[in-house]
């Protein structure tokens, strides 16, 4: 990943978008202050496709992607009248180099800084 490749894919299929949450559950490293994330550079195709699920809330999850990097993950987020929570509701995936068409994906591309 560089930066002339910003963003590169922003859809992730859920099976990946769930190791890559455990992948940070399961993180026991400690940062030293010079590597520690500080903010996350998000591409603007990301936030607008989370949007176009129109629903009332977004979920940001943390996850470790396969680059062992911090990232950000987005879906939408539904009021469940019946058990009185938040649920996820994902995208669904235009075929790209990442995913198949038909898909449920959340949605991605960000950089952390640092090293970005």
């Amino acid at each position: 990943m560089n930066e002339e490749t910003f963003p590169g894919p922003i859809q992730i299929p859920v099976a990946t978008a769930n190791e890559w949450e455990k992948r940070f559950q399961g993180d026991t490293t400690i940062e030293d202050a010079s590597k520690k994330v500080k903010a996350y550079l998000i591409p603007r195709k990301s936030l607008e496709k989370v949007l176009e699920l129109g629903t009332e809330a977004v979920w940001a999850y943390i996850g470790i992607n396969d680059d062992k990097q911090k990232t950000l993950l987005f879906n939408g987020a539904k009021f469940d009248d019946k058990t009185g929570k938040w649920v996820n509701v994902y995208g669904i995936a235009d075929k790209d180099d990442n995913c198949e068409g038909g898909e449920e994906v959340v949605y991605d591309g960000s950089r952390p800084s640092p090293p970005f």
